[in-house]
């Protein structure tokens, strides 16, 4: 299908695309591919982990999110939403995605305590390096599969749902949880919705921010968990970040909870600390 083969950027000949500002977006995006380039080259890639709690008892971790970072030369982290949105249909994006992936299977492999949620694009599905990848790091321990959950946004599974259910059938046989990431953000079908089988849900940022003080809020993402619920699927809300947001969405029955208030994304985690005391 041509949604999954390879694609380069697209060139935009559009009335602004010589204007100095299209000129200047224009290098922003080249500088941009260039760093990324060079990262993957050099490898200078790493995955940030931040954790995930249970709402009943956030002192527990449910599992942690890999968040994919590039380092430039300085050694300066960027988070990939500075660059991913320029890669994203190219080739680099997916030669990040083998990255993430590959990085996040060898920490599953090291650490048997360690429940891990990978993202994941559409286009992967038809990429054979990252199949491959996912192929080999499943071999890697028998737990493996059961200790890993690939997360996919909304509008990334709904640009081809019939080949993204079918790898999902797949994967779920060798115990692979899938999460559905911004949920609320994009625009599922819900005739495609209920055919997926996420074991997971997560509900977007833009419906937790203020949500104590926002009737609207309260009400999308009440909304949001009771399909989640409905279907069977796990819960989660996405940037959490004031003790009065937290504790209203415990009141909403949400199951787990992620963000700044339990915990920023770090490159250093606790068990690569342990890790490292062990080997000295």
């Amino acid at each position: 299908m041509d949604l999954l083969k390879r694609q380069t950027p697209k060139i935009d000949n559009g009335p602004g695309a010589h204007s100095p500002l299209g000129a200047a977006m224009a290098a922003n995006d080249r500088a941009t591919m260039s760093l990324v380039r060079e990262a993957i080259a050099t490898r200078r890639l790493r995955l940030a982990y931040q954790p995930v709690v249970l709402s009943r008892n956030t002192a527990r971790t449910a599992f942690h999110e890999g968040l994919m970072r590039v380092l430039d030369p300085s050694g300066r982290v960027i988070p990939a939403r500075e660059f991913m949105h320029t890669i994203e249909d190219t080739e680099l994006g997916r030669e990040v995605d083998c990255a993430a992936l590959e990085i996040g299977l060898l920490a599953l492999s090291q650490n048997p305590s360690l429940r891990l949620a990978l993202n994941m694009s559409a286009r992967s599905i038809g990429y054979g390096r990252w199949v491959d990848t996912l192929r080999r790091g499943l071999n890697l321990s028998p737990t493996v599969g059961e200790r890993l959950i690939l997360e996919i946004t909304e509008s990334s599974a709904m640009t081809v749902p019939e080949i993204v259910m079918k790898f999902m059938e797949e994967m779920q046989a060798k115990g692979v949880a899938f999460a559905m990431d911004d949920f609320g953000a994009g625009y599922t079908a819900i005739r495609y919705f209920k055919d997926f089988f996420f074991d997971i849900i997560k509900i977007d940022a833009q419906f937790i921010r203020n949500i104590h003080a926002d009737p609207d809020n309260q009400a999308l993402a009440g909304a949001l968990n009771s399909i989640g619920k409905h279907f069977q699927m796990f819960t989660v809300a996405e940037a959490v970040e004031t003790i009065e947001e937290a504790e209203f969405l415990v009141s909403l029955g949400v199951d787990c909870m992620q963000g700044y208030l339990f915990g920023a994304p770090t490159m250093n985690p606790a068990w690569a600390q342990d890790q490292g005391k062990k080997r000295a």
